[in-house]
């Protein structure tokens, strides 16, 4: 490709510019702050991000924080792999290098101490942890005993998900005993291989449920599915199939992502619906799953594309590699942006927004475990804000996370605020709004079957079309309670919709199925918010 039709491809996928060798992103297209609104502070995250002390990454600590400033963020978390060379090796230098950026930008960003745990018998987990003295012994003794990589646990058998067990059990304790001041379990990527049943997800939550407390609903690596001379694979690495350890009543389809969110988030009267109907929380994130980022300008050195394992290739005259020390050494330049990476950097496409009380790590947890939460992809939106009341009371009404009371057959309304996007993204595109759907389901109770992953009594109630380009969008639902439910929301920009997997009745306009290799993010845009429960008393 030449030049010209190469630069055409950058500017097309948010990569133009973006040269420097430390692979810096250009500054995001809102502030990852916003005022105030009601009495919460909206701070914009992620929780899985990677750095040099993973075997398939390569930035460090300080460069990634950097990287996730720029991109609009105000906290993230560091949660590179468990593996026997991280947990012989990468703990102590990587808590020090947690601490440093710390004491540099705390007043510009909140950096979490975490993990990717390989949860036994699972799939990737995020571990977060509050800053304390604890949280460095927490993470070497956790990750000693309990990743799946290093113990030996990965298979899918009962011994193996009684661990999994055990250790949130472990986590639970340790924050009882003031061991750590808090610790948030999310498992990220959860329909990726299929291997999180529905049954060992709701024990994970009900082992320890202040703890575990949602999943990633928009899953990393969305770059990956970027057209050729992209990666040209599925949006977030999902171009799998069911193997010997999945769950086997999962469809195909859950292989794949749909407008770049999990099956398991995007289908209206899936998964996430069915813990929903139980009435108890479960929320959802997005993230960058940030190792690299496509278009950035330089490479690990041992590794020109950073695609393959590496780990025990030798990076210097010493013969030292990463399985000996824990640790790559710094990037350097790769002499072309290298499109082929699946991540984008942190902020650039992926944010979790969280409605804290105040700034502060403490307070970004809090209001993580209560639900205060909304995540976009694309910067599709500014801000958001969902409230539920009494039908034309004026009050600030209940939060995202938040139950109400009502008395059957009372008139309550759903508020939805949205403030339009103002100001281009990553990709250099100002997105446009095109949709809200209102999703309301009833709340059934615990469900009898544990395995199940479908509750036929939820659907899209309400679609506004939005013509508005500019501003503040206000919209109102009101409907009578007749039992216990909930209610959540979601935007598109509607340039890729189908109806949903449960057919038209449930979901006439839903996210499509992703097509590998010919599903650019940037033109497929989601916002969605977390619940708010009703309940009749």
């Amino acid at each position: 490709m030449g030049n010209t039709g190469r630069r055409g491809f950058l500017i097309g996928t948010g990569l133009a510019g973006v040269g420097a060798v430390l692979g810096a992103a250009p500054a995001s297209a809102e502030n990852g702050r916003r005022e105030p609104r009601d009495g919460y502070l909206w701070l914009a995250g992620d929780h899985h991000i990677h750095t040099q002390y993973s075997n398939d990454a390569m930035y460090p600590v300080a460069t990634q924080v950097q990287r996730a400033i720029a991109g609009g963020l105000s906290w993230l978390t560091i949660t590179d792999h468990g593996n026997v060379p991280f947990a012989t090796h990468s703990v102590p230098p990587l808590v020090a290098d947690i601490a440093a950026a710390r004491r540099g930008h705390g007043e510009d960003i909140l950096v979490f101490t975490g993990l990717e745990w390989n949860i036994p018998a699972g799939e990737h987990t995020t571990l977060m942890l509050a800053p304390g003295r604890g949280e460095a012994a927490l993470l070497q003794e956790f990750v000693n005993r309990y990743d799946a990589r290093v113990n030996g646990t990965r298979d899918g058998t009962p011994a193996n998900e009684a661990i999994a067990l055990q250790a949130l059990r472990f986590l639970k304790d340790a924050v009882a005993a003031g061991r750590v001041d808090d610790a948030l379990v999310l498992p990220n990527h959860p329909s990726r291989l299929g291997i999180n049943s529905p049954r060992e997800t709701r024990d994970w939550r009900d082992t320890a449920p202040g703890i575990v407390i949602g999943m990633e609903g928009a899953p990393g690596h969305q770059a990956a599915g970027l057209p050729a001379p992209g990666m040209a694979r599925g949006r977030g690495l999902y171009d799998s199939a069911p193997g010997t350890f999945s769950f086997p009543a999962y469809p195909l389809e859950s292989y794949r992502t749909w407008g770049g969110f999990d099956w398991a988030t995007a289908t209206v009267g899936g998964l996430w619906d069915s813990f929903l109907a139980e009435g108890k929380p479960w929320w959802i994130t997005t993230t960058s799953d940030g190792h690299q980022g496509c278009g950035d300008w330089v490479k690990n050195p041992v590794d020109p594309l950073n695609q393959t394992s590496y780990d025990t290739i030798p990076y210097d005259d010493a013969g030292h590699t990463f399985a000996t020390t824990g640790r790559f050494p710094d990037p350097v330049h790769a002499g072309r942006p290298v499109t082929e990476y699946s991540s984008f950097p942190p902020g650039a496409y992926n944010k979790t927004w969280v409605g804290a009380t105040g700034y502060g790590h403490r307070e970004v947890m809090r209001a993580m475990r209560a639900g205060r939460m909304w995540v976009c992809l694309g910067d599709l939106v500014a801000g958001l804000d969902v409230r539920l009341r009494p039908a034309r009371s004026h009050r600030p009404g209940v939060p995202m996370g938040g139950t109400m009371t009502a008395r059957p057959g009372d008139v309550v309304e759903a508020v939805i605020e949205i403030d339009l996007a103002g100001r281009a993204n990553f990709a250099g595109l100002v997105p446009k709004l095109a949709r809200v759907d209102l999703i309301v389901g009833k709340v059934t109770g615990p469900a009898a079957d544990r395995a199940v992953f479908h509750t036929p009594h939820t659907k899209v109630e309400k679609s506004w079309e939005i013509r508005e380009r500019t501003g503040t969008v206000e919209l109102v639902h009101r409907f009578t309670v007749d039992g216990p439910c909930y209610l959540r929301v979601r935007g598109t920009d509607g340039k890729r919709v189908a109806p949903g997997y449960h057919g038209s009745a449930v979901d006439p306009a839903g996210p499509a199925l992703d097509v590998v290799g010919q599903a650019d993010p940037w033109e497929d845009l989601w916002f969605y918010s977390n619940p708010i429960f009703a309940t009749t008393g």
